[in-house]
């Protein structure tokens, strides 16, 4: 059976289990306790030597982290990955925008506000997460205001990856009322089959 390991709290560790449950993969999930430093273990280091979560076991002798990386490995020859050369790369495309131009913004300003507090000594950062995290969400909404999935109108981990933190945005101080395209694609995200909460 699989296991993953991860924090709840997370979107990238939410982006694993919603792909697991929407697939009807039978899984066990363990709490990582990230404040107490069990990420920072020799046992937790043997699996993932980058010492971050999420982390998915397939076997006894194989762990594959990367939230992203695991949304691939799950995707492949399912309903959830394009069966297109093109479509794929497409996928991988939204896949890096995620990580690349969302995620280190919309994920940490809400981490800054929500998790932290909102300390005084982030405040710029913040601000900075702030004015890079609004120009993700405008990419997003030209795409959505045209497509109501991401690759070829058709759910995939391409979505799920993009929702996990745009769904929580308002908690890093995002407001998505001028987004009705990004509500709209939310929404078709959360009638999908096996749809779970974060």
């Amino acid at each position: 059976m699989l296991k993953g390991y991860g924090m709840s709290l997370s979107g990238n560790c939410y982006k694993v289990k919603l792909a697991l449950t929407q697939l009807g993969l039978p899984f066990e999930w363990h709490e990582v306790d990230l404040r107490g430093g069990e990420q920072r273990t020799s046992q937790f280091l043997r699996m993932n030597p980058n010492g971050k979560v999420p982390v998915l076991q397939i076997d006894e002798q194989t762990f594959l982290p990367e939230s992203n990386a695991i949304l691939y490995y799950l995707g492949q020859g399912t309903p959830l990955m394009p069966q297109s050369k093109l479509e794929q790369a497409q996928v991988m495309q939204w896949l890096f925008f995620e990580q690349y131009s969302h995620e280190p913004y919309i994920a940490v300003a809400r981490f800054i506000v929500k998790l932290a507090g909102r300390p005084a000594s982030r405040e710029q950062e913040l601000q900075n997460c702030i004015v890079n995290g609004y120009k993700a969400l405008d990419v997003m909404e030209q795409h959505l205001a045209r497509h109501n999935f991401f690759v070829s109108n058709q759910y995939s981990i391409a979505d799920i990856a993009l929702y996990a933190y745009t769904h929580k945005a308002e908690d890093g101080g995002f407001s998505l009322d001028n987004y009705p395209a990004i509500r709209a694609w939310m929404s078709r995200v959360t009638q999908q089959p096996k749809h779970i909460p974060m």
